[in-house]
């Protein structure tokens, strides 16, 4: 006797954890463009870079977080979303870092 598989909740507990990656990315990149808005030319690129990565982000994470269709990325979503955490991470360290020069 095999019963279908019965989804529960699973597909709302996704869309908010993708919900919350986007809401996390957007606050990050909210503090950096904000910490680095003062820092010259070097500021305007952790800026930019920070806003580069939120975008991808976006671009990445909404279909999941809406519901509205699978992301077009073949299943590569959350590898791209940690390397743009890890290399926000970076730029936090290298603003920081530079702060303290």
């Amino acid at each position: 006797m095999s019963a279908g598989r019965d989804p529960g909740l699973q597909p709302e507990r996704t869309r908010l954890a993708w919900r919350r990656t986007l809401l996390t990315l957007t606050v990050v990149t909210a503090l950096a463009v904000r910490l680095a808005s003062g820092g010259g030319p070097f500021g305007a690129l952790v800026a930019g870079a920070a806003v580069l990565v939120w975008g991808g982000a976006l671009v990445l994470c909404w279909p999941r977080g809406t519901g509205t269709g699978a992301a077009r990325t073949g299943g590569r979503t959350l590898p791209l979303v940690a390397l743009g955490t890890v290399g926000l991470a970076l730029l936090g360290v290298l603003v920081t870092v530079r702060g303290l020069w």
